[in-house]
């Protein structure tokens, strides 16, 4: 088994303020806080999966930072390629859905955070793409400014230069990007996609973000013709997600899948009640990158990472906290009772 064990993630660092229980923010008086971020997220999990998860990011220098540092380390993430500079940390407020009322989420403060005004020349693009076997990017990160999105294309070249392997989450958020968000996107997923080896996407990405077209109405059929075009156009190796159904029953189905070698794998449809769904594609996307890291077959590394996204619904917070046994032992076992 060949282990790619130095994976970075680049990202930003954000306090999650949850309000208790399914209250509103108008309702409740506390907030119980923790800090989070796709590749918080995406770096844990792999960390708890054995490997060496570590953070490029800017995170404020004061007592705020210092909390988040201390939160990530908890979490397994390396910090030592963190740089601490300005004072300001992005923010949000989650409200938990239940049965009809869907879960809300209000940023405050995230252009003005840390990460998202870094200056130029405060990372060595150089000394962390020889470092690093493999680095995470995210569609997110890509919305914030321009000044984020050089430090990430700058970095992802470096990596690519030094034969690293280069992963790109579409995960496009229309808040983000805002009116005419597409348009706006587009030249800057195109360029992303050049440098990626495994991207995370679906056909809504390629039609919509990519502006491609398809004849066909249904979203399996619509999959199945537009994710190989992207993947040959682009020279992408592997191609991976999920497809979410959410029940009248209020449980929610998943259908993950990832084309490689020029052919698809489904893994079996999954439905599952769901405790806190925020930093389950983190958890799906994490499976995925396993997987590839530790030759898994593409039927294994599907089944494992639908599996990790199932049982990220099941735990509160973002950040995906299931080790591989839990997750291998999920995938063989019915759940049954308590284990003694």
């Amino acid at each position: 088994m060949n282990m790619v064990k130095q994976i970075a993630v680049f990202g930003e660092v954000m306090m999650r303020l949850q309000v208790p229980g399914y209250e509103l923010l108008t309702q409740a008086n506390s907030l119980n806080y923790s800090f989070s971020g796709t590749g918080v997220n995406v770096g844990a999990a792999l960390s708890r999966f054995g490997h060496h998860g570590y953070i490029i990011t800017t995170l404020p220098a004061n007592a705020v930072g210092d909390a988040a540092e201390a939160y990530l380390r908890r979490l397994g993430i390396s910090t030592t390629s963190i740089i601490r500079n300005g004072q300001y940390i992005g923010m949000y407020f989650l409200e938990n859905g239940f049965g009809a009322r869907i879960s809300r989420v209000t940023y405050s403060n995230r252009l003005e955070s840390s990460f998202n005004t870094a200056p130029e020349g405060i990372y060595d693009y150089e000394v962390i793409a020889k470092q690093a076997d493999m680095i995470h990017f995210c569609g997110i990160t890509l919305a914030m400014n321009d000044s984020v999105r050089h430090h990430m294309k700058s970095l992802a070249r470096a990596v690519k230069a030094n034969s690293g392997i280069v992963v790109f989450d579409c995960n496009y958020r229309p808040s983000l990007w805002g009116p005419d968000g597409y348009e706006k996107a587009k030249p800057h997923y195109e360029e992303m996609l050049q440098y990626a080896d495994i991207v995370m996407m679906n056909e809504k990405d390629a039609m919509f973000v990519l502006g491609m077209t398809t004849e066909h109405g249904q979203r399996m059929e619509q999959l199945m013709e537009l994710i190989p075009v992207v993947a040959s156009s682009y020279g992408i190796k592997v191609i991976a997600g999920t497809h979410r159904t959410i029940n009248t029953d209020n449980t929610h189905s998943l259908l993950g899948y990832m084309y490689k070698d020029q052919s698809f794998t489904f893994a079996k449809k999954l439905t599952f009640s769901i405790y806190d769904r925020i930093g389950a594609g983190d958890a799906y996307t994490s499976g995925i990158l396993h997987g590839e890291l530790s030759g898994y077959t593409s039927e294994k590394t599907v089944e494992f990472a639908a599996n990790a996204a199932m049982l990220a619904h099941t735990i509160v917070g973002d950040t995906p906290m299931s080790s591989e046994h839990d997750i291998l032992r999920v995938m063989t076992e019915s759940i049954g009772d308590v284990e003694r």
